[in-house]
């Protein structure tokens, strides 16, 4: 099983955890209820439960209501809990600010909320501090958590990624560097994040930026990679140990070109919000 594969992987490694993931049911747009959506979160923490998981993750929601249905069912596993939105800072697709979105899900008993997916790294971390700020105001505890979509999307609107002209076979353009990755790390950490992932888009060489670029911040821990080979930004070091290319300082300052000399910055969305609901379903 998955489970049995990832405890193996995490074998080779020190202080990794495993988390299992419930997300979304159809059954919730088709209007059959929490009773229906919670025997769905039910079959698949089972086996989370049986194989003695490290954590659970209720991910991808878009709906509040139905993600506080998940928490409230991985709540009965007894470990931590974590639970993410795909949203950006309008909130979810019925209306609910980041912040009260962030609230209930805390109050459900999630131990860490956050996002996830649908919206770059900019709007996550924008979001993310909506959220902060209103746990803070109502003084509800929560630790923040962010996974991103790995493009940049700027001209995001209500939910995310779908209403881009570009998505889904055209946002290669939008992808992320390993710079704009360590720069996420470093921006979400100060933020008031404490688990900085990744998700749709992101790549090995991205979750290695991240890494490094929060060494300091976790007592000079860094990935087997980066003890092996050293940082990203060192690689050229053995080719020219002058160049300014070998500092981190190049990279996190350089403006890159995209080499598309009659591409736009950004895009119109192709849909209205009200389409955008629609869609929402689908991805």
């Amino acid at each position: 099983s998955a489970c049995k594969l990832a405890k193996q992987a995490a074998d080779d490694g020190e202080d990794i955890l495993i988390a299992g993931c419930v997300s979304r049911t159809n059954y919730y747009n088709e209007g059959r209820g929490k009773e229906r959506c919670q025997e769905e979160f039910k079959k698949q923490l089972k086996y989370y439960v049986e194989n003695d998981l490290d954590f659970v993750v209720a991910e991808y929601f878009d709906h509040t209501d139905e993600a506080e249905w998940a928490v409230e069912v991985l709540k009965t596993a007894q470990k931590p809990v974590m639970a993410t939105l795909c949203i950006g800072p309008k909130g979810d697709v019925d209306g609910v600010s980041p912040g009260d979105c962030a609230i209930r899900l805390a109050k459900a008993g999630a131990n860490v909320v956050g996002v996830n997916c649908r919206f770059g790294p900019d709007n996550g971390i924008e979001t993310i501090k909506l959220m902060k700020a209103a746990l803070e105001k109502a003084g509800v505890q929560a630790y923040l958590a962010i996974q991103p979509y790995g493009y940049h999307t700027p001209d995001a609107s209500l939910t995310g990624y779908i209403a881009m002209a570009e998505f889904p076979f055209a946002v290669e353009p939008r992808t992320l560097t390993r710079a704009d990755c360590h720069k996420y790390a470093l921006a979400a950490y100060e933020a008031g994040a404490r688990y900085i992932a990744g998700c749709c888009g992101f790549q090995p060489m991205h979750i290695r930026a991240v890494s490094e670029a929060l060494q300091d911040k976790r007592d000079g821990r860094v990935a087997p990679v980066t003890q092996n080979y050293g940082k990203w930004f060192n690689s050229l070091e053995s080719q020219d140990k002058q160049s300014d290319r070998t500092k981190a300082e190049y990279w996190l300052s350089l403006c890159a070109a995209t080499g598309r000399p009659s591409n736009p910055a950004i895009s119109k969305p192709v849909l209205t919000e009200e389409e955008q609901l629609k869609e929402s379903a689908s991805f």
